[in-house]
């Protein structure tokens, strides 16, 4: 068996060509890979904190890794590099943070296929942990926008028709190319777009701005999991927008 490492964000191509040659095991610690109360990482990060920085922290107390790279550059955040600092105090590992500047773009073919939305991120999530070249697919014709990062509670993802087009730093991870901001910031000005940011992130500074200046936008925050009063908002914003629901 390989080394067992773990990684936050999207480190670099370089860094990952290096791992997958090498045989390692690489688990995403952005996701939640086990089944523990969010609380425990009260001792470490503040309650106030991103919901997926403090999944981080919950994983790594719960699974036995030989090493962690953690992306603290401009594709990650400023909280990230902080994490960094506390991993390292916290662990026996070697936690060795990361800048991802890659400009190099994989394409975005997944963010703008016909796909249900869950399947989608779950798609580009997974990408992260590969260094293939994407398949081909072909493009549809959007009839509602997703803007942000991957939610940590992906059941509203169910909410959305799977002629979604995805946007924001969701687009740039697929690309590999985290820190374009340009890209990141693109969005399809005719389209009604979800503008979506985990609560305690600092895109939500970016999602409500260009919220604002979208002529048909809902901007939306959630913390750990997405409450009814989240859900609803979305049902209505698409249904007032004529978006019609596939899961109906």
């Amino acid at each position: 068996m390989g080394r067992k490492i773990g990684i936050v964000g999207v480190p670099p191509l370089a860094v990952m060509e290096e791992l997958i040659t090498a045989g390692a095991e690489i688990i995403d610690l952005d996701e939640p890979q086990v089944r523990a109360s969010l609380d425990l990482t009260a001792p470490y990060l503040p309650r106030v904190y991103c919901a997926i920085l403090r999944t981080v922290v919950l994983n790594v107390l719960h699974l036995e890794l030989d090493a962690i790279y953690i992306d603290v550059g401009p594709g990650k955040c400023d909280c990230a590099l902080h994490v960094a600092t506390i991993l390292r105090d916290m662990l026996d590992i070697p936690v060795i943070p990361t800048r991802n500047r890659d400009s190099r773009g994989f394409g975005t073919p997944l963010c703008r296929t016909r796909m249900q939305l869950t399947d989608k991120l779950l798609a580009i999530t997974a990408g992260v942990r590969s260094i293939i070249p994407y398949q081909p697919l072909p493009p549809c014709r959007p009839t509602a926008g997703f803007w942000g990062v991957p939610p940590r509670d992906f059941s509203i993802l169910a909410l959305f028709p799977e002629t979604t087009h995805v946007y924001g730093w969701t687009r740039c991870m697929e690309n590999k190319t985290p820190a374009d901001m340009e890209l990141e910031a693109h969005v399809n000005m005719e389209v009604p777009t979800v503008f979506f940011a985990q609560s305690f992130c600092a895109k939500t500074a970016l999602a409500r701005h260009l919220a604002a200046r979208h002529p048909r936008a809902l901007y939306l925050d959630c913390d750990v999991s997405a409450g009814s009063s989240a859900r609803a908002k979305i049902e209505a914003f698409l249904e007032l927008s004529g978006v019609a629901a596939d899961h109906d």
